[in-house]
């Protein structure tokens, strides 16, 4: 297959190291040039009719366009990963960490030199099932998988892949449900240390995530004489706006937290930014391992911060507050995931229930349900 313009197959020569011979190879090899860039392949055949096919297909694909070349053949796992970790991080997405977590179990499983066109839809199911083995939830799974589908997005894109593989989502019946009854999360506050109380109070009353939203609030985002908690365009999960109006006990706690920082301004002669600080007015970061040990010692042993979100959306559907108002308030973009949080416990069945009883006890009373038992009684 001679046609330069289309392409054409070769064996390469080579000098043998010994006789100083001049010798042809045993494989075939394609040449094609796409985009005025010449790409030159190993066909991996003695048979020069499979370098032809090969080369056949190479064309086509790039006529589809499709990427071609060398450089497919060449994307391994690591590439994948590391275009997604740069994706995450030129994007400012908070959650760097997380994916970083969960390319290491893929690496672990698919290993680093492993070229993307290996990874196929069966050896994804393998993963699921030895994942799963391992003790990982079907919602982690399906993290790490929808890592690895991005990934594979990102080389599309870039020209480094052909094609990616189809990846099955695992089914997920662990919707959690938790959230706390007044008395145990004062079981709960009781046990925490005197710095990290006001912390979970505000996280109670406003179902604000705590890492990314609470923790990282300083005084310029307090209005304690309008009564306003804020978040900067940019900051936490949807990067929105928002602002919470401070109920009484809110505005307690801010106004009291104040106080206590500036104690802490005077006796370190520092300025203090963070509304929510260690003794030192260094900012929390973090207090997961506090927090087991006091719902441990509580007795609600493996409840999450998060479940102060979930606590909020139902007080907040308790007290009637329109839906729309408390979405801006939690920072729920859409309505089916506010409905996720929205949890009817069996306090608000019974209300309802208490409701309906008395609906029907007024229509029992009501004038014309009377003349119809009037009426029946004399029939």
């Amino acid at each position: 297959m001679k046609n330069r313009g289309l392409g054409f197959v070769f064996q390469p020569t080579y000098r043998d190291k010994v006789t100083g011979e001049k010798r042809t190879t045993a494989t075939w090899w394609i040449s094609y040039s796409v985009h005025g860039k010449r790409h030159k392949e190993n066909a991996k055949s003695t048979n020069r009719a499979d370098a032809v096919r090969l080369l056949k297909a190479k064309i086509g694909e790039a006529a589809q366009g499709r990427p071609v070349g060398s450089q497919i053949e060449r994307t391994s796992f690591d590439d994948l990963a590391q275009m997604l970790l740069d994706d995450y991080r030129a994007n400012g997405r908070r959650s760097v960490d997380r994916a970083q977590q969960a390319c290491a179990h893929l690496r672990d499983f698919f290993g680093a030199a492993c070229k993307a066109r290996d990874i196929s839809a069966d050896q994804i199911t393998k993963y699921q099932a030895r994942r799963l083995d391992q003790g990982a939830k079907p919602s982690t799974v399906n993290y790490e998988l929808a890592m690895l589908r991005r990934a594979f997005r990102l080389a599309m894109r870039a020209g480094k892949v052909a094609l990616r593989p189809e990846v099955e989502m695992l089914r997920v019946d662990n919707a959690r449900t938790g959230f706390f009854e007044p008395e145990q999360y004062r079981a709960v506050a009781d046990r925490l240390a005197d710095y990290l109380k006001p912390v979970a109070h505000a996280a109670y009353i406003t179902g604000w995530r705590t890492k990314s939203e609470l923790l990282t609030r300083q005084w310029r985002h307090v209005d304690l004489m309008n009564g306003w908690l804020r978040l900067d365009p940019g900051e936490g999960k949807t990067k929105q706006p928002r602002e919470f109006p401070c109920t009484p006990d809110l505005l307690e706690l801010l106004e009291a937290q104040r106080e206590r920082v500036r104690e802490i301004e005077r006796t370190t002669g520092q300025i203090v930014p963070w509304v929510f600080c260690h003794s030192d007015g260094s900012r929390i970061k973090d207090f997961r391992y506090a927090w087991a040990k006091a719902c441990e010692a509580a007795g609600v042993p493996g409840r999450l911060v998060h479940d102060f979100r979930r606590t909020a959306v139902r007080n907040l559907e308790r007290a009637g507050v329109p839906r729309s108002a408390a979405m801006a308030m939690t920072g729920h973009k859409t309505e089916a995931v506010y409905r996720r949080y929205a949890i009817v416990d069996s306090a608000m069945l019974q209300e309802a229930a208490a409701k309906l009883g008395v609906l029907h006890a007024n229509e029992a009373n009501s004038p014309s349900t009377v003349k119809v038992r009037a009426l029946s009684a004399k029939v």
